[in-house]
C-alpha cells in the first residue's frame, strides 16, 4: 500500500501540474479572441465570463484539455467503430501501417545486425550508410517513396509501411549490433575450446545475450514506426488515418480534432510499447534474465 501511494503521488502531482499549466497557457492564447468578440458586440466581460468564454470556444487557438477529453470520449465511445468519425476507425488505418513496416523495419534490422558482426566490409560499408540514412528529413523523403512505389503499381498499406520501416529499422540495427557484441571475451573463447562453430556461436551465445538490446531497440522502433505511419498518411491526402485526421483538422482550423488525434497517436504509441515490454518481462523472466 505504501509502494503504491508512493507511486501515484508523484505521477498525479505531476500530470495535475501540466493540466494547470495548459490550462493557463489556453487562457492566454485565447482570451484575446473572447475579448475582441465582446468589444464588437458592445459588451465588457467580467473576469468569470471571459475566462467561460475562452474555455468554450469552438475554434481555439489552443484546446483545453476538457474539450480534447470530450472530444476523445464524443470520437471514441459515442460513434461507431466503422463510422469515419470515429478515432478508433482512424486508429486502425494507422496502427496497420505501423505493424506491417514495424515487421518489416525489425527483420531488416536484424539481418543487417547479423551481417555487420560477423562481415568487416559490411561493417565498414553498410553502418555509415545506415547512419547516414537518418540524416535525411523523412518529410522531404516520404513523398518520394509513395511517388516512386505508386509509379510500380504498389499503392495503400505498403507506401506507408516502407516508410515506418524506414524510421524503425536503425534503432534495432544500432541495438543488436550492440547485443550481438555484448558477450565478453571469455565466454567467445571458453565456445572455441569447444570447437563451436561461428553459427552455434550465434544461437548459444551472441542471440540469448542480445535479447535486453533487442527489447528495448523494439521498443523505440515501434515509436518510430508510428511517427512513420503518420507521416505516410500526410503527403498522399488520406481519407483515413490518424495523420488523415491531422491534416482535416489542419485545413480547416479544427484544433480540438488535431489534440484529440495527437492523444489518440500517443496512447497507441503507449499500446505498443506496453505491448513490448510485457513480452520483454515474459521472456527475459523464461529466459532466467529477469525476475
Amino acid at each position: 500500500m505504501i509502494k503504491v501511494t508512493a507511486l501515484v503521488l508523484p505521477v498525479t502531482t505531476v500530470v495535475l501540474a501540466i493540466i494547470g499549466i495548459w490550462y493557463l497557457f489556453a487562457f492566454s492564447l485565447n482570451s484575446q479572441w473572447a475579448e475582441d468578440q465582446a468589444a464588437r458586440a458592445g459588451v465588457e466581460l467580467t473576469a468569470t465570463e471571459l475566462w467561460a468564454a475562452t474555455m468554450s470556444q469552438d475554434r481555439p487557438r489552443l484546446a483545453t484539455p476538457h474539450q480534447v477529453a470530450a472530444e476523445l470520449w464524443d470520437t471514441t465511445i459515442n460513434k461507431k467503430v466503422t463510422s469515419k468519425r470515429s478515432l478508433i476507425f482512424h486508429g486502425w488505418v494507422t496502427l496497420s501501417a505501423t505493424l506491417l513496416g514495424f515487421v518489416i523495419g525489425t527483420m531488416l534490422g536484424i539481418l543487417l545486425a547479423i551481417g555487420i558482426v560477423h562481415n568487416r566490409a559490411m561493417n565498414l560499408s553498410v553502418m555509415p550508410w545506415a547512419i547516414a540514412s537518418q540524416a535525411i528529413p523523412i518529410l522531404a523523403l516520404a513523398p518520394m517513396i509513395i511517388v516512386v512505389l505508386h509509379s510500380v503499381g504498389l499503392s495503400g498499406l505498403l507506401p506507408k509501411a516502407c516508410i515506418s520501416a524506414y524510421l524503425s529499422f536503425f534503432p534495432v540495427v544500432v541495438g543488436m549490433v550492440s547485443g550481438f557484441r555484448s558477450p565478453n571475451q571469455m565466454s567467445l573463447d571458453l565456445l572455441d575450446t569447444y570447437a563451436a562453430s561461428r553459427p552455434q556461436i550465434f544461437w548459444k551465445l551472441r542471440l540469448p545475450a542480445s535479447m535486453p538490446y533487442l527489447f528495448t531497440s523494439l521498443k523505440v522502433g515501434a515509436a518510430a514506426s508510428l511517427v512513420g505511419a503518420i507521416v505516410g498518411e500526410l503527403p498522399t491526402g488520406a481519407v483515413a488515418g490518424l495523420g488523415a485526421r491531422l491534416l482535416v483538422g489542419s485545413y480547416y482550423g479544427q484544433t480540438i480534432q488535431i489534440w484529440s488525434a495527437l492523444f489518440a497517436a500517443a496512447a497507441l504509441a503507449a499500446l505498443l510499447v506496453g505491448l513490448i515490454g510485457l513480452a520483454q518481462k515474459v521472456t527475459l523472466r523464461q529466459m532466467g534474465m529477469a525476475r
